[in-house]
């Protein structure tokens, strides 16, 4: 099985083009390959799915049928082997192999909910539906990408978590015998952000499965401790849900964005330092959307045996 290693800001996957290849069981693919000492080493697996197929599997030809709603579909797998709905670094990457490999053409010029022109454009069907990208390039290199990552949502059952009202904003939960103020946000993924003045400081690695595993969320929940520095800029640190402590969450920067312009900490117009990056996140007043920009890069190819 030929497989690509891509990272965003150093959140690392490996990708199989299932437009050639098919894999029969990609959860347990999933766990064998992302192990850092004897896999090939990954927060998880991500399959490059044609649009119109439901499973993991080459068409019957390499050309996929035309699809008016999306041009690639993605499946994402945590290090676990659970399947997850969405990935913000994970799309970046895959949108840069579908258009450097020709897997699909560009759909065109595109103004993205920031404001900015890109010159080559896709759609990207995900479990947290389809999503357009405008690809930044030099030359036929995708060097950085703009993804409309869609309106957040706040009602407890849409997240989900199991408490009433209709949102989660600063509200206080018990953590290991400490009442932590959580602010809830799905971006089609589930996450919880907690505010805090150290974000170094903060032990993840003790704090971190016992939010994801918490009896408020029935599905568990991707953890994130922000430190916010001015009304521009914050700094973060994550927990994934199955993967465990990961150098940069997209949707998780997304979702801490929403949650410091929530609580009036920052602008919607923000930058997330994550210790794998920077990325630039806009959550629109134009269509209510959030807007992600960053980098996609390829770091080797391989074979699994």
């Amino acid at each position: 099985m030929r497989f690509t290693k891509m990272q965003g800001i150093g959140n690392d996957y490996v990708f199989v083009d299932c437009f050639r290849e098919r894999v029969a069981n990609p959860a347990q693919v999933a766990r064998e390959i992302s192990d850092r000492h004897f896999g090939v080493g990954s927060d998880g697996l991500i399959l490059i799915c044609p649009p119109t197929s439901p499973k993991a599997g080459p068409p019957t030809s390499l050309k996929a049928s035309p699809s008016k709603k999306a041009d690639a579909k993605m499946r994402m797998f945590n290090a676990d082997g659970s399947e997850a709905e969405m990935c913000g670094n994970g799309i970046r990457c895959l949108a840069k192999y579908v258009y450097e490999h020709k897997l699909a053409k560009s759909r065109g010029p595109v103004v993205m909910g920031n404001r900015q022109k890109y010159p080559a454009s896709l759609k990207i069907d995900t479990k947290a539906g389809v999503l357009t990208l405008g690809l930044s390039l030099r030359g036929r290199t995708v060097e950085k990408v703009c993804v409309n990552m869609g309106q957040p949502r706040f009602r407890p059952k849409e997240i989900p978590v199991k408490l009433p009202g209709k949102s989660v904003i600063n509200h206080p939960i018990d953590i290991r015998g400490q009442l932590l103020p959580v602010t809830c946000v799905s971006m089609g993924n589930p996450h919880a952000v907690f505010f805090c003045d150290d974000v170094a400081g903060i032990e993840l690695e003790r704090f971190g499965p016992a939010i994801e595993n918490h009896k408020l969320f029935p599905q568990r929940i991707n953890v994130h401790f922000v430190e916010v520095e001015t009304k521009d800029r914050f700094s973060m640190r994550t927990w994934e849900r199955g993967s465990g402590i990961t150098l940069a969450c997209g949707t998780g920067a997304c979702a801490c964005a929403v949650a410091a312009a929530l609580t009036g900490r920052c602008r919607r117009a923000s930058t997330a330092i994550l210790p794998g990056g920077k990325l630039q996140l806009n959550w629109s007043t134009l269509d209510n959307c959030v807007y992600m920009f960053g980098p996609a890069e390829k770091v080797f190819e391989g074979t699994w045996p």
